[in-house]
């Protein structure tokens, strides 16, 4: 096996996700023979979680449940030149690896600070969630704001520079968009990540966007996050 030109370590956080995360594992092996990182961050999983990625990892981390310090406690131990944040509900695009490299050596060759996101796709074949997961990719295009479901990556220094995500209890993907558009403007790759519907299909489509907004707009003027993950949970 060869080293990469470009490492990524691929940094899944999970809080029992068996079911999804034996599948999610599965994709990335040809990465890990690539010479590629893959690491879960497990938040206190009761199922099998931990035990699919002993097998299927490079490295399992388990600390207290909460998607920011998970993934924070991950990326203190990663190798990668860049770090790859996936959900383990989320499928990457056959060429994602070459796309992130391709991308991020062009920003070193002009030293530019590298971070950015894929499009998304949902899963369900339902014609009205085209219509969402484009309104998701034009408001993160035009906002330049990124979700966890689009699959961020930053390059690993800027991730220490400005001292990973913000420990909130929810909108930590926003929290640190809002630091790092500060210091570049995202890599908007518009190959798409496939990411589960179930969200929106548990809970009907209309009430999960209209509580999406809602959290969002709350978020914007000033509520907690911890208050904002009671309603999220409720």
């Amino acid at each position: 096996m060869h080293a990469p030109r470009l490492k990524i370590s691929i940094v899944i956080p999970v809080l029992n996700e068996e079911n999804h995360l034996s599948i999610i594992l599965g994709s990335l092996q040809k990465y890990r023979d690539s010479g590629h990182q893959v690491i879960v961050a497990d938040g206190g999983s009761s199922d099998n979680s931990v035990k699919l990625a002993s097998v299927g990892a490079d490295d399992v981390v388990v600390s207290l449940a909460g998607r920011a310090m998970q993934m924070n406690s991950s990326a203190a131990i990663a190798t990668g030149d860049v770090l790859l944040f996936l959900h383990c509900d989320t499928v990457l695009p056959h060429d994602a690896i070459e796309l992130i490299t391709k991308q991020c050596l062009s920003s070193k060759s002009t030293n530019i600070d590298f971070w950015g996101r894929f499009d998304v796709r949902l899963s369900s074949r339902r014609k009205i969630y085209r219509v969402i997961e484009k309104l998701m990719n034009l408001r993160s295009r035009y906002t330049a704001v990124a979700t966890g479901d689009q699959a961020i990556f930053i390059e690993r220094d800027l991730f220490k520079r400005i001292g990973g995500f913000p420990e909130i209890a929810l909108m930590e993907d926003v929290a640190i968009s809002k630091i790092l558009k500060q210091l570049a403007e995202p890599f908007c790759i518009n190959k798409k990540v496939i990411t589960s519907s179930r969200r929106w299909e548990t809970h009907g489509v209309i009430k999960t966007v209209l509580l999406m907004w809602k959290l969002r707009l709350l978020y914007l003027f000033g509520v907690s996050p911890d208050k904002l993950a009671r309603l999220y949970r409720r």
